[in-house]
């Protein structure tokens, strides 16, 4: 089974109640690695050689972080410049992450509307997120859709928990091989593939 690590960025977790319920619900499952990047690191001084490793032992790197600015929060900018270093990660020696997987998981306050060509933020989720399918390019990972969840100020707590079990199911299927290239091309975010999933997993 593949290992997933889960590189999360939450600067303040405690006002954040999609965040904490996504990591309640994966944190138990087998395979998968929550690195809290703000927790490990609060002054940003990164250990690089720490992060490498942990990068060199999961199959499924996930960026899990609010979008902050039509981004991430500063640490993971942060972690790329440090951690992905030239003829490690990329350039004509850098191979090391060659054949892993990357993908972002993302709350915003937004509504998906609002994310499209005639809303108020004039792009979509995934072209905003085009540096990191770029990045993931050039270390010759696959990047695959996002995690997306929008308009958190008006989730309830079931949905709060609906998210959760979804990203559970998620990474759980992606952990065992069970989301196929052919799933992940026809759609935009891979959380619509949940409700196809088998529950068991869950």
């Amino acid at each position: 089974m593949a290992k997933v690590l889960i590189q999360f960025a939450h600067p303040i977790l405690s006002k954040s109640r999609i965040h904490a319920s996504l990591i309640q619900h994966c944190s138990t499952l087998k395979n998968v690695t929550v690195n809290d990047l703000y927790e490990r690191y609060p002054d940003l001084y990164i250990d690089v050689d720490r992060e490498q490793q942990l990068l060199l032992a999961h199959d499924i790197i996930v960026f899990q972080h609010p979008f902050y600015w039509y981004s991430s929060p500063a640490i993971i900018k942060q972690w790329f410049d440090l951690v992905l270093e030239h003829d490690w990660a990329y350039g004509s020696r850098g191979k090391a992450l060659a054949g892993k997987c990357m993908m972002n998981a993302i709350s915003c306050g937004g509504s998906r509307e609002a994310y499209s060509p005639t809303g108020t933020n004039r792009y979509t989720i995934n072209q905003f997120l085009a540096p990191f399918e770029q990045t993931a390019r050039l270390c010759k990972m696959t990047y695959l859709p996002p995690f997306v969840i929008h308009a958190t100020h008006r989730l309830n707590v079931d949905e709060l928990s609906d998210y959760g079990q979804q990203f559970r199911s998620i990474l759980s299927a992606l952990s065992s091989d069970q989301i196929t290239a052919q799933d992940m091309e026809r759609v935009q975010y891979i959380n619509e593939l949940a409700p196809y999933l088998n529950r068991s997993q869950v």
